[in-house]
């Protein structure tokens, strides 16, 4: 697989990730070869803080993340995840300037990581799906890639499958747990890697 990026630093961390799993686990990726093109939701269940550079270097195209904004406060961290197309998000709120930026990343045709669980399971077990997930699909109208941290790629989803519509009361969260249902139903492989 050949990364589709001229962005230096993230073309590092994708390499050093990708060298970091065929070190350590045992690499087995099924269904990333249906990805669509352009703009895409990626979602998938949240375990461990190295899920979105082991995620993104299973990609042969540069997507964006969203990333809590205390992630940031380190100079050399923040520094290398910026570069890397992460979003600052304020967990626990309504971060409008947050949603505004993954938005317009969708609108720019580009593929963005989010995890509907919106934090990382400390158990290993999905827990519940938050709004964020579903509001950004339900706005943006993006394909959905639904993966399971442990080395699936599921079929897209496309707004018939994830939004409930305009008139149901609570759209966004609907949408979130259609999208973490999807996540849940994949196989769970039995490789510690992804």
């Amino acid at each position: 697989m050949i990364l589709a990026s001229k962005n230096l630093i993230y073309k590092a961390v994708y390499h050093g990730a990708r060298s970091l799993i065929e070190v350590f686990a045992a690499l087995e990726v099924e269904g990333w070869e249906t990805i669509p093109e352009g703009a895409c939701l990626f979602a998938s269940n949240h375990q461990s803080m190295v899920d979105p550079p082991l995620i993104g270097s299973c990609l042969p195209r540069e997507i964006s993340f969203v990333a809590r904004r205390s992630l940031f406060d380190n100079p050399a961290f923040g520094f290398v995840i910026r570069a890397c197309n992460s979003i600052p998000l304020d967990r626990g709120q309504a971060d409008v300037g947050a949603i505004r930026s993954a938005l317009a990343a969708l609108a720019d045709g580009r593929g963005l990581l989010i995890f509907p669980e919106g934090t990382r399971s400390t158990d290993g077990v999905i827990a519940e799906a938050k709004a964020g997930a579903g509001l950004l699909a339900c706005r943006s109208g993006a394909p959905v890639v639904p993966i399971h941290i442990r080395g699936r790629f599921g079929r897209t989803l496309h707004p018939r499958d994830y939004d409930p519509g305009r008139e149901h009361p609570e759209r966004f969260m609907e949408a979130s747990r259609r999208i973490l249902a999807a996540i849940k139903d994949l196989p769970d492989n039995d490789d510690p890697g992804l």
